[in-house]
């Protein structure tokens, strides 16, 4: 891992939001349609269910309500802002520190891996668009985080950091929501109930993400870790290991 670089100060959030192209470029970052292969991947989640931890709509309501207020909250987000001002600043040295400290988060190598896949294909597909600086960090040995290609665009975009929080924590919920709809009895008016309910979520964690300082971040989630686990060896499986 890269030294630590001088602390950065996470842009604030804009009182406005995101608006006009912004918001168009933002609500294509969290559209289930980026084709970056989200789809393939449960989180976990899939592990949760085969041990019988998640088991329908309210255990899955706790299970991601819990993520998001500590890996999240703690880790993804706070990390996620300070990507987004490091590429904002033009800050290379500390876009590599965060790139591999968000690395070093993730507890099984299955969520390591999911989060270089997601990374990789995002560099690819953002490489083809307008940020030719992507491609440097879509190589199949490139360590690249999800986050780090998802603050990229965003900086460049002129994606509010704020905005690019909470669009992050949707992308993910939503690919999670959808996930269970295939592991457990859960329809699709269910899954929209699921998402709404877990919209206030969304807005502490990432209220939560930009008040902390870098010495706050940080968080084990056991049961996630466990989870993973043991669907790296799971017998059967829908989702990607």
């Amino acid at each position: 891992m890269s030294g630590a670089p001088a602390p950065l100060v996470p842009p604030r959030p804009s009182a406005g939001g995101a608006g006009g192209l912004p918001l168009l470029r933002l609500l294509q970052l969290a559209s289930p349609q980026l084709p970056v292969g989200a789809f393939a991947w449960s989180s976990g989640l899939e592990g949760a269910v085969e041990a019988g931890w998640v088991q329908d709509d309210a255990g899955l309501g706790d299970w991601l309500a819990g993520l998001l207020g500590g890996p999240w909250a703690h880790q993804d987000l706070p990390a996620l802002a300070r990507l987004h001002a490091a590429w904002t600043l033009g800050d290379a040295v500390a876009v590599a520190h965060w790139n591999d400290w968000l690395s070093a988060t993730r507890e099984t190598a299955e969520l390591r891996a999911e989060d270089r896949a997601l990374g990789r294909a995002l560099a690819r597909l953002l490489a083809t668009l307008d940020l030719p600086e992507a491609a440097a960090w879509a190589g199949a040995e490139a360590h690249t985080g999800y986050a780090t290609m998802f603050a990229l665009a965003a900086a460049r975009w002129g994606v509010p950091v704020e905005a690019t929080l909470q669009a992050l924590a949707w992308a993910w919920i939503e690919n999670q929501v959808v996930a269970a709809t295939r592991l457990m009895p859960l329809g699709q008016s269910a899954a929209q109930r699921r998402l709404a309910a877990l919209m206030p979520d969304i807005e502490a964690a990432v209220a939560l993400a930009l008040a902390l300082e870098d010495d706050e971040l940080g968080c084990s989630a056991a049961g996630l870790a466990l989870a993973s686990c043991r669907h790296e060896t799971q017998y059967t499986r829908l989702f990607r290991s």
